[in-house]
């Protein structure tokens, strides 16, 4: 069997959950998906994403809106429903039982399950950073744009540590901005 078609297979396998989960995050345009799925290293074309955004809408799992845009003809921005919601609970769930499977299979130690994003996600988290004196100095980190690590390298550039408050799952730049 061809290595290639197995991995090609493997991503068609997920990517119906990774579109779900930056829907998630916030309401997007199409090119903003593929831009963001191009940067996670799962590269697809707009013929394969525009079918499976129809199809998730005829099943009632996404919504869209036309949003004006300042640089040309309205955007397309699509948005989980309540259902899609409920889905990406469901495949988040099927995820963490297919990694501990190929975890014990190969004899490591399963991930700790990961739990469906929830709203404290979308909000931001406190945090502490302490720079390189010791002084702690209070921020909130916007999590719908950051990970704890993305958060680290950010207080890194900077010469300080941070020590979250919350622990979050999110992905994305790092904001960070005074409390």
């Amino acid at each position: 069997m061809n290595v290639d078609n197995m991995k090609s297979q493997m991503r068609k396998g997920i990517l119906e959950y990774c579109i779900l989960l930056i829907l998630y995050r916030e309401p997007s345009y199409a090119s903003d998906i593929i831009q963001r799925l191009k940067k996670a290293k799962l590269i697809i074309v707009e013929g394969t994403l525009y079918p499976l955004l129809t199809r998730l809408k005829n099943d009632e799992q996404l919504t869209y809106e036309w949003i004006e845009s300042t640089q040309g003809p309205p955007r397309k921005y699509y948005r989980l429903t309540q259902q899609g919601e409920l889905l990406l609970n469901e495949l988040e769930k099927s995820w963490d039982d297919l990694t501990a499977t190929v975890a014990h299979i190969k004899g490591t130690p399963a991930a700790a399950p990961t739990t469906a994003p929830t709203a404290v996600d979308k909000a931001a988290v406190d945090a502490t950073i302490v720079d390189t004196a010791g002084a702690e100095k209070a921020v909130t980190i916007d999590a719908a744009a950051t990970t704890e690590s993305e958060a680290a390298a950010t207080a890194e550039k900077t010469t300080a540590t941070v020590k979250p408050a919350k622990r979050t799952t999110v992905t994305e730049t790092t904001m960070v901005k005074e409390s």
